[in-house]
């Protein structure tokens, strides 16, 4: 099925918006921290045109699924929140949203830790910029998609995703100051590429998950300590005096934005290797966010020849591992610890090697 098939017209506007891979930085935004996302080559496209018949359509070609909403008085479940909250947080800034039918396609795997959300929310108000010709800039963009997943999707989200699908490449990396949004572009260590690879155990962020809880604690950590968010903190002895677990998650947070800020000077893929590892060590023992299939595949990764450091990406409870290997090397080190994983039991799939 295409556009013209479901709505009887042609699109008027399309555009898209990829998905991202964490490299180091995972649960410090929200924190005020610091991150050091990459856009992955996988996408997704929306395509608009505006409603003939006064109602608002949205339809997802990968679920099949298609939604018309007569008026904007309640939010929909599953995709359409996301869509839904772009178009009602541009009415609140008083930008005249007219019914549209929308049209949506992905690339970017969903439940794994890539920002499939995200992705979708970037595209689907680049599309509405593109096709109501909206004065709305990059970063507004990745601001407003935040919004939407916090208000209208139920997730307390950090602002990590909507930046890097908004604003990085796949060819470098996108370090950004989360307090700030200061940010400057930062090229792979010297020799190295990224492989991703999918554990096979989804994950849900929203209700229902720690994810919320664990932005809770780091919260509260904060108020303890004196300070407006962790990220004000650099000595991680500070977070002793806490209780457990705001100790640990704590901890966390403090250890992986010193990890961002050494790793942004310029180290070695050695050193860069090295960083990967302790920040999955302290995702799985001080956050708790790693499962034990995340956990076993990282540490395939971690063994196999070629590899510099792996860890866990994404909000965790599942999903997706990065590796940064030997330039040239993705393909073989892919097959090679794929195998063994499904030696152990798990199935995995491999996501992008470059």
């Amino acid at each position: 099925m295409n556009f013209q098939q479901i709505f009887g017209q042609a699109p008027e506007a399309s555009a898209s918006a990829p998905g991202r891979v964490n490299l180091l930085g995972e649960h410090t935004d929200y924190n005020d921290g610091f991150v050091l996302p990459t856009a992955i080559p996988q996408r997704t496209t929306v395509q608009l045109g505006f409603s003939a018949d006064g109602q608002y359509h949205f339809y997802s070609e990968d679920l099949d699924e298609q939604v018309s909403i007569l008026e904007l008085n309640h939010t929909p479940s599953g995709f359409a929140s996301y869509i839904f909250g772009c178009i009602e947080l541009l009415k609140k800034e008083e930008h005249t949203i007219p019914p549209l039918s929308l049209y949506v396609k992905s690339t970017v795997p969903i439940g794994v830790g890539l920002s499939s959300s995200a992705a979708l929310e970037v595209a689907t108000l680049r599309g509405l910029r593109q096709l109501l010709n909206l004065p709305i800039n990059d970063v507004k963009i990745a601001q407003l998609g935040q919004l939407a997943e916090i208000q209208y999707a139920g997730l307390n989200c950090g602002i990590m995703d909507q930046m890097a699908s908004s604003l990085a490449d796949t060819n470098s990396m996108l370090f950004l100051d989360t307090r700030t949004l200061e940010r400057r572009v930062i090229p792979f260590p010297e020799g190295a590429e990224i492989l991703v690879i999918d554990s096979g155990v989804h994950h849900a962020l929203a209700a229902g998950s720690g994810y919320n809880q664990r932005r809770a604690e780091c919260e509260e950590a904060a108020r303890l300590l004196g300070v407006k968010a962790l990220r004000d903190i650099t000595d991680p002895q500070a977070a002793e005096s806490l209780p457990e677990p705001l100790r640990r998650r704590a901890r966390h947070v403090i250890t992986e934005n010193n990890r961002v800020l050494e790793a942004v000077q310029g180290v070695s893929a050695e050193r860069f290797g090295e960083l990967m590892n302790a920040s999955h060590a302290s995702q799985r023992d001080d956050y708790e966010v790693s499962v034990p299939a995340v956990d076993t595949l990282v540490a395939i990764l971690q063994k196999t020849p070629g590899v510099f450091g792996a860890r866990l990406t994404g909000g965790g409870f599942g999903g997706a591992s990065v590796a940064l290997v030997a330039a040239g090397g993705s393909g073989a080190i892919a097959q090679r610890v794929q195998e063994q994983y499904n030696q152990a039991g798990y199935t995995g799939r491999i996501l992008t090697d470059k």
